[in-house]
């Protein structure tokens, strides 16, 4: 991968719902220390609120029909190559990326996943983590490989999960920790890498 001189990293954040960690992006991209520029907005809804953000503040953005997933990750991968993007952020994206899609990237693909990895891969993290009586519960920033939920973490950050908490209010908890969790591991992987 080139190296970033003088030039902001692009990103694509792909969504499928309300878009509160775009939006979290979006205003990381826009603080003055910010070496990061979001180019482009995938989604796989055409209702997401997310598109909302994306038309406001003038992004790029396309809904993917997701029915031939092939195809379908034929086309994102054509939009990321023309928008020379650096990075993907996903960002409540419900669709499973492909190994190959994956592999054809070739750079970082981050997710956030509501729950402390390893622990609660995959949905319903919360109520399972109100089950078990877990103490904490929190979010994590990890690289996305083929195996869902299972890639190198990157960033963890702990909320205390209190007797009166519903799977409602933990969510809002975790929430909250992602907005500001997301654009730290990001910082975090431009210290290190090479970009």
């Amino acid at each position: 991968m080139e190296k970033l001189i003088g030039r902001n990293l692009n990103i694509s954040v792909f969504i499928s719902g309300r878009g509160s960690n775009l939006l979290s992006l979006i205003k990381y991209s826009k603080i003055k220390k910010s070496k990061i520029k979001i180019n482009l907005i995938i989604t796989n809804n055409k209702f997401s609120k997310g598109l909302e953000f994306a038309k406001k503040n003038k992004i790029k953005n396309y809904i993917i029909n997701y029915s031939k997933k092939k195809e379908a990750e034929h086309k994102i991968l054509e939009y990321l190559r023309k928008n020379k993007i650096d990075l993907i952020c996903l960002a409540g994206f419900m669709k499973i990326l492909s190994s190959s899609f994956i592999k054809k990237f070739k750079n970082p693909i981050l997710n956030i996943h509501p729950s402390l990895l390893p622990r609660y891969k995959g949905l319903n993290t919360h109520r399972r983590a109100i089950e078990n009586k877990d103490k904490f519960s929190g979010a994590t920033v990890h690289f996305v490989t083929p195996k869902l939920d299972s890639g190198k973490i990157i960033l963890q950050k702990k909320v205390r999960i209190l007797k009166s908490d519903t799977e409602k209010t933990l969510a809002k908890k975790v929430l909250k920790i992602e907005h500001k969790l997301y654009p730290s591991a990001i910082e975090k992987i431009l210290k290190k890498s090479s970009f």
